[in-house]
């Protein structure tokens, strides 16, 4: 009977083992997916004031600064919710909700024409990387249900366009730098990429049409000026080989 007892005790021991260790183990799992889960939530927050911070410097609509700004506060709440319950983490929700309520997004977004291509190739290459940046952003806000298809068509539009003119301006620049250097041949290629860029664009507007046509002028000048200059070096090869010629079969004089 004692014996029976002590076997019961031992196979209760076990089993409370077995019990406390499960308990434990999906303790340590929940605090573990709470604490990625916190911490996708802060590199959101940070990675989305980034994008903000770099889009000081790119024309773009109210309307897309409230996506991101509606999208740093989603994160915020959900970190909240995480146990994210400090006076400075709320603080920061209560100044979000104040930035979102000052936001009009009927504005009309900047007009084109206050576009303007950053000056140093770092920068140009820091201003396209916002822009992709900020439309996949976009993209990802759409796909969880977040923004209305016409709205996302329309933002994404305007993101693209900007995109467009900043890779289209860069290899008119990078052209224009070429034909200062004399280098006809680089310009062209800029110009060709600048003319295939412009041409792939599915519904051309007027910008389009008519920074095509120029580009297309300036690059019929360059083949122009590289047939000239090749007309030249042939006549320069030739006159050579000709006076190499006549110095070959020339009459030897007598001493």
């Amino acid at each position: 009977m004692v014996f029976t007892i002590i076997i019961v005790l031992i196979v209760a021991l076990v089993l409370v083992g077995i019990i406390v260790n499960a308990i434990q183990q999906h303790k340590n799992k929940v605090e573990t997916e709470r604490r990625a889960e916190l911490s996708k939530q802060k590199s959101i927050i940070d990675n989305t004031e980034a994008t903000l911070l770099a889009a000081e410097q790119i024309p773009i609509s109210q309307r897309l600064i409230f996506i991101l700004q509606r999208r740093i506060l989603g994160a915020m709440k959900a970190a909240q919710q995480m146990g994210d319950n400090s006076s400075a983490a709320n603080q920061r929700i209560k100044s979000a909700e104040d930035s979102l309520k000052a936001i009009d997004v009927n504005k009309p977004p900047p007009s084109e024409d206050s576009f303007q291509l950053p000056q140093s190739d770092k920068q140009v290459i820091q201003f396209i990387r916002g822009i992709k940046t900020m439309r996949a952003l976009l993209r990802s806000e759409f796909k969880k249900g977040r923004i209305e298809s016409r709205v996302f068509l329309g933002e994404d539009k305007l993101l693209e366009r900007l995109q467009l003119r900043a890779n289209v301006d860069t290899l008119i620049r990078r052209g224009e730098t070429a034909i200062k250097n004399n280098q006809l041949g680089s310009a062209r290629q800029c110009l060709e990429k600048a003319i295939g860029a412009l041409a792939a664009q599915p519904n051309p507007d007027e910008f389009i049409v008519v920074r095509q046509a120029q580009l297309e002028d300036q690059l019929d000048n360059i083949e122009k000026n590289l047939k000239t200059a090749n007309s030249r070096d042939v006549a320069k090869k030739e006159e050579s080989e000709r006076n190499e010629l006549d110095e070959l079969f020339a009459e030897k004089k007598k001493w």
